[in-house]
């Protein structure tokens, strides 16, 4: 297997939809062996230790084998899948380890009195304020919005869920945020 030629970027797709479709263990060795190096440094320069990249390299391989089955070439390439899935596990664990560290520094009620009254009021008549203006904007609009920010969702799992292409779903995000902007802006 080691005199195989690496693959290149359509051949990367071609061994993903193996993988889907047959188990190729073979495909996919060949997959892991052109990518889980790539994806590792990757990891390394965005920040991580370099024994952390590994491990979410490790991770990203296994949720394209056990994924595989939803690789769309027609959506984005090998490499722009396998990356997006690296980058929202890399989110994830950074995510984590912030919880992890914000448990540690124990209650946050020992060191903060909490906001005034005021601070409450001037909260409430934001969010009434937000509120109103999500109200105003187009149900496409407000539908991807709610799935982005209060649901906390990627953009590409929005466009699977409301079975639409993922420009759509980000063109409707940047188009509702600007709306909301505006709105906001002439209540000011």
């Amino acid at each position: 297997m080691s005199d195989q030629p690496v693959p290149a970027g359509g051949d990367l797709d071609r061994l993903i939809l193996r993988i889907a479709a047959e188990r190729d263990r073979q495909a996919f060795a060949l997959l892991y062996r052109h990518v889980a190096p790539r994806l590792k440094a990757f990891l390394i320069r965005s920040g991580l230790a370099a024994n952390t990249a590994e491990e979410i390299a490790q991770e990203v391989m296994l949720a394209v084998w056990r994924k595989a089955s939803y690789f769309d070439p027609a959506r984005a390439g090998a490499s722009t899948w396998i990356f997006t899935i690296a980058r929202n596990l890399r989110i994830d664990h950074l995510r984590r380890a912030r919880a992890g560290s914000a448990a540690e520094a124990g209650p946050a009620w020992d060191t903060d009195a909490g906001p005034s009254g005021e601070a409450l009021l001037m909260a409430s008549e934001r969010e009434a304020r937000v509120r109103a203006a999500v109200q105003a904007l187009s149900e496409e609009q407000a539908a991807v919005l709610r799935l982005s920010f209060f649901g906390d969702k990627a953009h590409a799992e929005i466009a699977r869920e409301l079975a639409l292409p993922l420009g759509t779903v980000k063109s409707r995000v940047r188009l509702a945020l600007a709306r909301l902007r505006t709105l906001l802006e002439g209540d000011s």
